[in-house]
């Protein structure tokens, strides 16, 4: 069994939606949010790559120039 919602799955089966078809969802709203951490992480990094590039390429300049 995937990793589920379970306030999700609980907010569903109260509305009405039958047990497997409210598990299902939860389970693709759940795999959906690994996803997104992971991207959130990956954009964490590339955002420190960028920020050491450009201090580096400036202190570069600034010795070039200076």
């Amino acid at each position: 069994m995937a990793l589920m919602m379970g306030s999700l799955y609980d907010a569903l089966r109260s509305g009405g939606i039958e047990d497997d078809k409210a598990r299902k969802a939860a389970e693709e709203v759940a795999g959906y949010e690994n996803r997104l951490a992971s991207i959130e992480s990956r954009l964490g990094l590339l955002t420190w790559m960028v920020g050491f590039n450009i201090a580096f390429t400036v202190g570069v300049l600034l010795k070039l120039f200076a």
